[in-house]
């Protein structure tokens, strides 16, 4: 069970990779050569190790078919590369391959070029190993900046890493010369333990571009507007960006993103905007819907950087990009209350959604809801050196999705000596049966034994 078990989206987000292909057949050649078949039961091994540890052990790391070197930027799991090339997304009347069709096909048909067709092409089968480069200082997110952080990503060594969201392949499709695409993909980050957070998530990017004429060619004497200008950078735009240029992109944007919402939601879907900040797109925004009385935020968009298009060759044009997780979308929509199930094998949760249409309505009926076991977990923080997200990947490496959740409990500061302790509650329940306390005081003093040894902590045990 262990081995088979093991974030929002749309967050066009704080961390992405771009690809370093020349052309399209490069890309694809680089990033789609480990097939289907060849992930389908895993696409990766550990040198010299048979067994799970909480950091890899071995001098290197293969990974569908190549070697990286381990150093002290490592730190991916056992547990996390067993999940690449999973590809759920891609798994026929799987939950997420329902909301990656229901998408796809939404663009296929209200978006057509010339000649009838499809005007965005769709690529859901691109590695997740990408370098630094590509997730970071492709899409201009500076050297400093926190996303960065070992405790929130998955390194496999200092250049290489698991993509932290799929805007990583924006330039490289760009580069290859094309305008209109959707990327679809595992990513994966370092996070807290909950119902709604998962090491590995999916993610959909959109991106499109635009010329001069493709923008305007609607707009009243449109040949005397321009797209670029030198003029000042504002809340609304970019300094190389006329107003009026930002503005039709801004309202293709939202008008894009509207009708999805609403082809997936149904009509009379209360939308609404919110200001917010990407290092990669400005005017940014997060799109928040009224669903079921609440208002969730459900994805993040904008205006895509200058400078990160002229970086792909795309100087003449102009566009906006998106970014969406797969999962908060199926969790809504079918009332699927806990990330973990997606990665269930179980059928009685796959069998139902089995449906003759990928349209037709599915509500999640639960399964028996099996007793938790809470137990508590205390020590003393070393000096320096400590995460939480440590602590999180830890538990999820020893007991993996038998963890529901864990919660920081107490937090004390020793008045004399100034030492900080933790005191954590983990929440274990299985998916599929009941657990027995024996069972679970076996993993708890794993964790309480690692703890020590890997993070370095003084047990209050």
């Amino acid at each position: 069970k262990g081995e088979q078990t093991v974030m929002t989206a749309g967050c066009l987000a704080m961390k992405s990779t771009l690809g370093l292909s020349r052309g399209f057949r490069l890309l694809c050649f680089k990033h789609v050569r480990c097939s289907l078949k060849y992930w389908h039961h895993s696409c990766f091994r550990m040198l010299h190790s048979n067994q799970f540890s909480n950091v890899a052990t071995s001098d290197s790391i293969e990974l569908c078919g190549k070697y990286y070197p381990r150093d002290e930027y490592t730190n991916v799991t056992e547990r996390i590369l067993s999940k690449v090339g999973k590809n759920l997304h891609n798994q026929k009347y799987h939950p997420l391959w329902l909301i990656k069709e229901r998408i796809k096909d939404h663009f296929y048909k209200h978006y057509v070029g010339r000649f009838g067709n499809p005007l965005f092409s769709v690529y859901d089968n691109i590695s997740p190993t990408v370098t630094t480069e590509q997730n970071f200082d492709s899409l201009l997110i500076p050297p400093n900046h926190s996303s960065r952080k070992k405790g929130d990503n998955y390194y496999l060594n200092c250049s290489h890493m698991l993509r932290a969201h799929t805007s990583a392949h924006q330039r490289d499709l760009m580069r290859s010369g094309l305008d209109a695409f959707l990327v679809v993909g595992d990513v994966y980050r370092r996070d807290e333990i909950d119902s709604s957070h998962y090491p590995v998530f999916h993610q959909m990017e959109g991106v499109r571009l635009f010329t001069k004429h493709e923008l305007f060619v609607d707009v009243k004497n449109g040949e005397d507007l321009h797209l670029f200008e030198n003029g000042p950078h504002t809340p609304h735009k970019q300094e190389t960006h006329t107003l009026e240029g930002v503005k039709l992109v801004e309202f293709s944007l939202k008008h894009t993103l509207s009708e999805l919402m609403g082809h997936l939601f149904g009509d009379g879907l209360e939308i609404r905007w919110v200001d917010c900040y990407f290092p990669f797109t400005h005017p940014s925004f997060e799109m928040e819907i009224k669903f079921q009385g609440e208002w969730l935020e459900v994805l993040g968009c904008g205006v895509m950087e200058q400078q990160l298009v002229n970086s792909a060759g795309a100087h003449e044009k102009i566009g906006w990009a998106f970014g969406l997780g797969l999962e908060r979308l199926a969790m809504i929509l079918y009332d699927i209350p806990d990330i973990r199930l997606f990665w269930s094998e179980d059928e009685r949760f796959l069998k139902q959604f089995f449906v003759s249409h990928i349209d037709q309505r599915v509500k999640y009926q639960p399964l028996s809801k099996y007793p938790p076991l809470i137990n508590d977990i205390s020590f003393w923080l070393p000096s320096e050196g400590y995460s939480e997200n440590d602590f999180y990947d830890l538990v999820r490496n020893i007991a993996g999705d038998l963890v529901e959740k864990v919660t920081l409990l107490d937090q004390y500061t020793h008045p004399k000596t100034k030492r900080i302790s933790h005191c954590y509650r983990i929440m274990y329940r299985h998916m599929e049966r009941t657990l027995s306390q024996d069972e679970v005081r076996i993993i708890h003093r794993t964790i309480e034994n690692s703890a020590v040894k890997e993070l370095r902590v003084e047990g209050r045990f």
